[in-house]
């Protein structure tokens, strides 16, 4: 008995099916790994780009039981305004003095020693952030 081939011959009738989807399928990838990478190109553009005021804390100092002073250098555009906001925290990691800094003038870098008011002893302070207005 002969066996009976049940495939065409090889490179006779042009592509399979198989190699035309995976052809579609690899320009499909293709295209969706480029939208992918501009979406992230388009966001990071955008988080360090449209940020106006930035700042660092250098150092923090505290005080007394009530006060702790923090050394921020804070840079922005001329025309930026906005708050950054500082925060004081106890041992025990409670919240005991806040403080919203206003963010004005001309200078592009600004760098201050704030005091904060606490309702307690704190042990640390930290700079939460800053906004443009």
């Amino acid at each position: 008995m002969s066996a009976v081939r049940e495939q065409l011959p090889e490179g006779r009738y042009g592509r399979s099916a198989d190699e035309r989807a995976d052809r579609k399928l690899k320009i499909a990838g293709a295209v969706l790994g480029a939208l992918f990478l501009a979406m992230i190109g388009w966001f990071g553009w955008h988080y360090v780009g449209g940020t106006k005021i930035s700042a660092e804390m250098i150092k923090f100092d505290v005080v007394s039981d009530t006060e702790v002073q923090v050394h921020l250098e804070i840079r922005k555009d001329a025309d930026a305004t906005g708050v950054c906001t500082l925060r004081s925290r106890s041992e025990d990691g409670a919240e005991v003095g806040r403080k919203d800094v206003p963010v004005e003038g001309s200078a592009t870098r600004q760098d201050t020693v704030y005091s904060i008011r606490t309702t307690a002893k704190a042990t640390n302070a930290e700079l939460l952030g800053c906004t443009a207005r």
